[in-house]
């Protein structure tokens, strides 16, 4: 595999022939599930889980991730540390960097993954932050891999322009991936990331349009993909997003714009009746599930890769 970063941060960041060997490793992984040919490189090893958002698929298949592997996951509850009130974020860096051979972080600002990463020595993992999410866009280029020619893959997003909007612009940025991002005009994704991954997708023959016109966004896909209008931090929002985004909800109307063989790809939890209609979720376009397993075999490949002796 090329040479790639310390962190995973942002797929932004990482080359091309690194992401598609993670892609190839997961696949490989989750083969091996339950063989006694799988490896456990992680043995003798601890990797700290560190959520200070809720969560049910980023903890748990984190945690079994490591397990398989034959390592130790340490869940360090953010209320134990209080960051930032009873000790600095940098000193708690440069407290695991001595125990742990890993980080992997679920929390709200993007700025608290950047200082663990710059102060710790040892690999620190993004979870999820209110900016990216790379290892469920991970899992998703996996899904769709799994169910298609992933470089001629065309791939549609309706929703907000949020952390999945924007790994997934990332990921299409560093594949080469064919991606349309369809938002209501004022919830568009960063501008300046979107162009960044515009140019590189380019290079790599891929295509990336940013749409505001759901039936248009549509029309050419083989999957369309879906994520909450609200996000965690945003309740109080949530009853006037639900006016401006009803035109992008996943809806059988909507599909019948779509070609008939399209898929469903939804990062979960879904809000049926919100984002997705509940006929729709539950059809046999849908993939979710599918996208849910394929966060542990996803996560297991960066495992395996970061935290793991040269």
């Amino acid at each position: 595999m090329a040479e790639h970063p310390k962190d995973l941060l942002s797929l932004a960041d990482w080359p091309r022939a690194s992401v598609e060997g993670l892609l190839a490793r997961a696949a490989e992984l989750k083969r091996l599930r339950g063989s006694d040919r799988h490896p456990r490189p992680l043995a003798g090893r601890s990797v700290l889980l560190y959520f200070a958002k809720p969560s049910l698929r980023t903890l748990v298949t984190f945690q079994v991730g490591v397990a398989e592997l034959g390592g130790h996951p340490v869940l360090l509850p953010p209320g134990q540390v209080r960051i930032g009130e009873r000790e600095p974020l940098e000193d708690v860096a440069r407290n695991l960097e001595r125990w742990v051979h890993a980080v992997v972080a679920r929390v709200y600002g993007h700025d608290m993954i950047e200082t663990l990463a710059a102060h710790a020595r040892v690999p620190v993992i993004n979870a999820l932050s209110d900016l990216l999410h790379p290892c469920q866009a991970l899992a998703d280029a996996l899904t769709v891999a799994e169910n298609a020619d992933l470089k001629h893959a065309r791939l549609t997003y309706l929703g907000d322009g949020n952390n999945m909007a924007h790994s997934l612009l990332n990921l299409a940025g560093c594949l080469g991936l064919r991606l349309v991002v369809c938002t209501p005009p004022d919830y568009a994704p960063d501008p300046g990331l979107a162009e960044r991954a515009a140019e590189r997708a380019s290079e790599s023959g891929g295509e990336i349009r940013l749409e505001s016109d759901p039936r248009a966004a549509v029309e050419r896909a083989d999957f369309v993909y879906t994520d909450v209008w609200a996000s965690m931090g945003q309740e109080d929002e949530a009853a006037a997003r639900a006016e401006v985004f009803r035109p992008y909800q996943i809806n059988a109307e909507l599909l019948a714009a779509a070609p008939a063989s399209v898929r469903l790809l939804h990062c979960l939890p879904a809000h049926r009746g919100e984002e997705i209609t509940h006929e729709v979720f539950e059809s046999d376009a849908s993939l979710v599930f599918d996208q849910a397993e394929n966060r542990l075999h996803a996560q297991k490949a960066v495992l395996e890769l970061l935290a793991t002796p040269d």
